[in-house]
């Protein structure tokens, strides 16, 4: 990462702490009383090949005493009626911000894959992580959608694997090395305005 994408990232992040401050606060007090604790959920991500972190995100599914893998249909179950509103605006992300100001995330990136992905597919995630992970990026605007699809339609976890391995993360591999080609300062601001853009269209629809 550049001083001067870090510098964005920090500047950023500290505005968005400030400006959603109160807005994150009042989530916090309604999930508390809409669905209890625990309000956040943590999950091992991978920064590089070989260093991971805890990815904070409000909670949206149910707890279970072992969760492993992405979520196809076999999770639907598990999400709440307050976590699919919060998913469809990705203000589960919020906390994400903390992860930014620590140096975890950058704001824009590759997604943070699961350590059991990472290691079994190294050839792929040793280039992609030579990118600090993001909140939104390349891959997320063009293919998070398709993804989605994809796995909704998967009612095992075995299937989920099988499409999240063969489909997703090549596809989406492809993209985050594209963004990596080409990354600058204006192709993040780029991003991360076709990112709100995206979620104002989610809000009309």
């Amino acid at each position: 990462m550049t001083w001067q994408k870090r510098i964005y990232d920090l500047f950023f992040a500290s505005l968005l702490v400030v400006i959603l401050g109160p807005v994150v606060l009042l989530l916090v007090i309604y999930i508390y009383f809409k669905q209890g604790r625990p309000l956040f959920y943590v999950a091992e991500r991978m920064k590089t090949p070989d260093q991971s972190f805890g990815l904070v995100k409000f909670r949206t599914m149910t707890v279970v005493d072992e969760d492993q893998g992405v979520s196809g249909a076999h999770k639907a179950s598990r999400v709440t009626p307050l976590g699919a509103k919060l998913r469809a605006k990705r203000m589960d992300e919020f906390p994400q911000l903390w992860n930014i100001l620590k140096g975890d995330l950058s704001f824009v990136g590759p997604r943070p894959p699961l350590r059991e992905y990472v290691e079994r597919f190294p050839d792929i995630y040793n280039e992609v992580l030579k990118s600090r992970p993001g909140v939104t990026g390349l891959a997320t605007i063009r293919f998070h959608k398709h993804e989605d699809k994809l796995l909704s339609r998967c009612t095992t976890s075995e299937q989920t694997d099988d499409v999240y391995c063969r489909i997703c993360i090549p596809r989406k591999a492809r993209l985050d090395l594209l963004y990596q080609r080409d990354q600058n300062m204006c192709y993040d601001f780029d991003l991360v305005f076709q990112t709100i853009a995206n979620l104002f269209r989610r809000s009309k629809g």
